[in-house]
């Protein structure tokens, strides 16, 4: 695996939402099934023989050993550039294997895509918990990037192994006028909120694909310290800790985190 992500794909019908996702061996496009946390398979093109070609802003093109081509589009150009350097970085690993006389190792058929943990089996389990656990999945990255037309790569999901916190924060919405004290888990790409710490499940989470990260500004009205904002679109949340230090852990390593994957926009 070396990224997923959500792209249009174009053909004479116009654009179509498709799910893609890059391995060292080839490239995956599906579209979401209505049933819930599933992706049906539409291709699957080989990196052998593949080229890419940069097209008109937000688009590019991909071509195919046996002269097949797709057009796709992302969202920005910081997506575009992603993808671009992905796929040739892989193509270029592929090649460079059969040259060797090496094999890549091949990747089986896919005919459907299910998020990780799929093969947990919840008949036995009470409504609340299959609740809890299919708000969970909700939250895998492959359905993030589905509805907020972005992309993680291995790389990011490494890093964000790497910078997972949890502690207390009080958490306050735009348009609310209290604080809220939660034990928050800060882990992968994701906010989990709890009633407290001794909690087994949360009682809501906050993906953070594509949020901005910064302090108040004059015009929020917040006067408190060690206050931290987090925006995407419309959804604006403030987050306070209680001391300097756990303030400076939490505000930094999700700036860390954000610059490193590249989800820390400022538009």
């Amino acid at each position: 695996f070396l990224r997923e992500g959500c792209m249009q794909k174009h053909s004479k019908k116009g654009g179509q939402q498709r799910m893609f996702f890059l391995f060292s061996d080839k490239l995956v496009y599906a579209s979401r099934l209505a049933a819930p946390l599933q992706f049906r398979v539409h291709g699957q093109m080989s990196l052998n023989g593949m080229m890419v070609m940069a097209s008109i802003p937000h688009s590019f093109v991909i071509y195919t050993q046996d002269n097949k081509c797709i057009v796709v589009s992302t969202a920005n150009d910081v997506e575009k550039v992603r993808w671009i350097e992905d796929l040739k970085k892989a193509i270029e690993n592929y090649q460079s294997y059969n040259a060797n006389g090496d094999t890549v190792a091949s990747s089986n058929a896919y005919s459907s895509l299910k998020s990780n943990n799929e093969s947990v089996n919840d008949d036995n389990r009470s409504p609340s918990i299959q609740h809890n656990v299919i708000q969970h999945r909700a939250n895998n990255t492959m359905h993030v990037c589905w509805h907020r037309n972005t992309s993680v790569s291995l790389q990011d999901h490494c890093v964000a192994l790497e910078n997972q916190l949890s502690g207390y924060l009080l958490r306050k919405f735009k348009n609310s006028n209290g604080w809220q004290k939660l034990w928050v888990v800060f882990t992968n790409f994701c906010l989990f909120f709890y009633k407290n710490y001794q909690d087994d499940f949360p009682l809501a989470s906050l993906p953070l694909l594509n949020y901005m990260i910064s302090t108040p500004s004059e015009n929020d009205n917040i006067n408190k310290d060690f206050v931290f904002k987090l925006q995407f679109k419309n959804h604006v949340y403030f987050f306070r800790a209680e001391s300097h230090v756990t303030f400076s852990r939490l505000f930094y390593c999700h700036v860390f985190c954000f610059l490193i994957i590249f989800i820390f926009y400022i538009y």
